[in-house]
């Protein structure tokens, strides 16, 4: 089983429109709640997707709607997304898997409980509900692992949804609400009149419009450079992997320093190492390595060196583009790069060893993606001020799936000029330009 196999299928429109509104430069689960909330406000919006709607990392990964243990900037976007899935949900008659299940965390080392315990009283300052378990509450709640804890947190209200499944979900909703989606249909680049965006420019045709916005996910830094853009991203290659359904007594979603564990729709498991993932080199990590230096210092233990892989994908290039040719996106249309063998095989094992009821099930897949990050693992959410009409929606470090909904909302509240969902200064880019890049909440 590999994701593509998994990945719920969406009928494209029939052309491309010559003008629009809006249009929306990536079909991952950011781009396609953008173009659903900005359609839902009668916009004229194009989704345009090099390859397929969640073909990439809004499919790889764990499926988590979470507010525990999230950045401060991070929590109050996480907070309305799961009231948005549930709505998304209501309105649409479309299924994307969510439901609130509970997230359970469980440790054995003191230090970890103390920062969890940190992020508790900070959370309830905020109203946001989590419960600090104890050793005996800890046991209960993770009897299923036969094993003895310290603690835990169990965030109540938090869950999860189905990768496989919301992006898509969420395309075919657009697309009824009066929005185009255009799969196979690889962005080239941008034109401006008067310093302003004046249209965006694809592989079959150009859409004349005022406002784009970026969602590009892995490949947005490398477009930004085309306009001399500098949006600080580096990559981290992640393997999960997947069980088949038949462990029941297992939590639907549990952390541990080991292993974590989600209980997809089929019944079956993903499970994955939390953190753990491989360096590829590229040119533009070079670049931008500097910056990413004091987070690569600290989870040094989980990430190894990598292989050409990302050099050869070139999701991160630094060549230019000409618009009359063909670029990398059209030469990897989805970037499905290769598990690692030994993350798979760590992961197996510690699973086994946790987790006594996997014992009997076969192991159905694994699949690996790339994950898009910043250096201070928050997204740069906001309008290029070097090229107005451009909105850039990129680097969720991780965390863009379960915040797809809020972020979306927020996005097109940008673009529409509403009041926003939440505040959107935390999230400008422009941050980069100065030294609080690197500042991180210490929960």
């Amino acid at each position: 089983m590999t994701m593509r196999a998994l990945l719920d299928t969406v009928e494209s429109s029939r052309e491309l429109p010559a003008s629009a509104d809006v249009v929306v430069i990536g079909g991952g689960i950011i781009g396609s709640f953008t173009a659903y909330y900005l359609a839902r406000r009668g916009l004229k919006v194009a989704l345009l997707e090099k390859g397929r709607i969640g073909g990439e990392q809004s499919s790889r990964n764990w499926g988590w709607c979470r507010q525990q243990n999230r950045d401060a900037r991070e929590l109050p976007m996480a907070t309305k997304s799961l009231d948005l899935w549930e709505q998304f949900a209501a309105d649409e008659q479309e299924q994307t898997g969510f439901r609130r299940c509970g997230l359970l965390y469980l440790s054995n080392d003191e230090a970890e409980l103390a920062g969890w315990a940190r992020w508790g009283e900070f959370a309830r300052s905020v109203n946001v509900r989590t419960q600090m378990l104890n050793a005996a509450e800890a046991a209960e709640h993770g009897k299923a692992t036969g094993k003895a804890w310290k603690g835990g947190v169990y965030s109540p209200t938090d869950g999860t949804a189905d990768p496989s499944r919301a992006a898509p979900a969420v395309a075919r909703a657009t697309m009824r609400r009066g929005g185009t989606v255009h799969q196979g249909c690889a962005v080239r680049g941008l034109e401006t009149e008067g310093g302003r965006l004046s249209a965006v420019i694809t592989e079959k045709g150009s859409i004349r419009t005022r406002v784009a916005v970026l969602a590009g996910g892995a490949w947005a830094s490398s477009f930004c450079r085309q306009y001399g853009i500098r949006f600080p991203q580096a990559t981290i290659r992640q393997t999960v992997m997947a069980v088949a359904p038949g462990a029941g007594e297992l939590p639907p979603a549990l952390h541990t320093s080991q292993i974590s564990i989600t209980r997809r729709s089929d019944g079956g498991y993903t499970l994955a190492v939390s953190g753990r993932g491989r360096v590829d080199p590229t040119a533009q990590l070079l670049r931008f390595s500097t910056q990413f230096l004091p987070m690569f210092m600290r989870r040094w233990r989980n990430l190894a060196p990598g292989t050409l892989e990302g050099l050869r994908s070139g999701h991160e290039s630094l060549s230019r583009w000409r618009l009359d040719q063909p670029t990398p996106m059209e030469r990897m249309r989805i970037l499905d790069p290769t598990p690692d063998t030994a993350a798979i095989r760590l992961t197996h094992q510690r699973a086994l060893a946790f987790m006594p009821a996997l014992k009997d099930r076969a192991v159905t897949g694994a699949w690996a993606g790339y994950v898009d990050s910043t250096p201070d693992g928050v997204p740069g959410i906001g309008e290029i001020a070097s090229l107005p009409g451009l909105v850039l929606a990129a680097g969720f470090s991780g965390h863009g799936f379960g915040i797809g909904p809020g972020a979306g909302h927020l996005i097109a509240d940008i673009v529409s000029g509403a009041a926003p969902l939440v505040d959107p200064r935390p999230y400008h880019p422009d941050r980069f330009k100065s030294s609080a890049w690197g500042q991180v909440a210490d929960f």
